[in-house]
């Protein structure tokens, strides 16, 4: 079912399920009472779900990359130790490095693509998944969203800081660290870009929520921040957000993609915009290979 043929009603209750605000069940018989030009709610929620097999754009066993799974210490964390999904282009490195953080929902395989992505475009990347002290991304989103909304987000934020402390300090790395993250992994961008200070040199956060402004003049990173155009939740915060990088002289561009939603670069739903998708990915690759590299 093309996104065309999605009423904007079932849209709205799909972001309120993917944001944890209605269960899958609520999800689905919410938009089963909709019909729209003889098509049923229900029959476009479904579509909504995600088809990560059909999305994938860069194999696991590419030859251009090389994929392993890693395990790393990580203190103040959930449990003290993370796991990781650590993808290197081929060669002998070092490589510049970037961490690419996923939504709500754990380390799904679009996330995993995301970052193979990244290597075949000359980067050693980490994705760290979240649920790892808790059993990992259990193979579907309603669970990993349960999950991750168990743990204490406090000890889950602290994971990702070790997470880009142990990938900037990795024998592969050049020791420049960039990072994205999508949703919550875009609010965790922006949360990495004032924790780290320095020790982070670029971040591309896609429609995630703004910092606090009061911790804005600790960004040192250049940033290129991605907004969907109807995003109103996540773009309430940006106006603060602009303000405080203008006045600390922060090194950023931004950029609203027309026609878009919220998760618009996620290619494994019908939120995916592919032109918006493909212009801020040159965007972000083109930050880091300026900064980077």
């Amino acid at each position: 079912m093309g996104k065309g043929k999605i009423d904007d009603r079932v849209y709205a209750l799909y972001d309120a399920y993917c944001h944890g605000r209605l269960s899958r069940r609520d999800f689905l018989n919410r938009a089963s009472t909709l019909t729209v030009a003889g098509v049923s709610g229900l029959a476009m929620a479904q579509a909504m779900l995600p088809d990560y097999a059909a999305a994938e754009t860069i194999s696991f066993n590419d030859e251009r990359i090389k994929a392993t799974y890693v395990t790393y210490p990580s203190p103040g964390g959930t449990s003290g130790e993370m796991r990781g999904y650590l993808v290197q282009p081929a060669g002998e490195g070092p490589f510049p490095a970037v961490l690419v953080i996923h939504e709500n929902r754990g380390l799904n395989p679009y996330i995993a693509d995301v970052a193979r992505r990244a290597a075949v475009e000359g980067f050693l990347a980490l994705a760290p998944d979240g649920l790892a002290p808790i059993g990992g991304y259990p193979g579907n989103d309603d669970d990993g969203r349960a999950m991750q909304r168990s743990l204490e987000q406090p000890k889950l934020r602290q994971d990702m800081i070790n997470s880009a402390r142990f990938l900037k300090s990795h024998s592969l790395s050049s020791g420049k660290l960039g990072a994205t993250g999508f949703c919550w992994g875009g609010m965790m961008t922006n949360l990495l870009a004032v924790a780290l200070g320095e020790d982070l040199s670029a971040g591309a956060p896609y429609y995630g929520r703004a910092p606090e402004t009061a911790d804005v003049p600790k960004i040192k990173a250049a940033l290129a921040i991605h907004y969907a155009e109807d995003d109103e939740r996540v773009n309430a915060t940006w106006p603060d957000y602009e303000a405080a990088l203008k006045a600390s002289g922060a090194d950023y561009e931004a950029h609203v993609y027309p026609g878009t939603r919220h998760g618009f670069h996620n290619d494994s739903t019908p939120r995916f915009n592919e032109a918006a998708a493909d212009l801020s990915w040159e965007r972000t690759i083109a930050l880091f290979k300026q900064h980077l590299v």
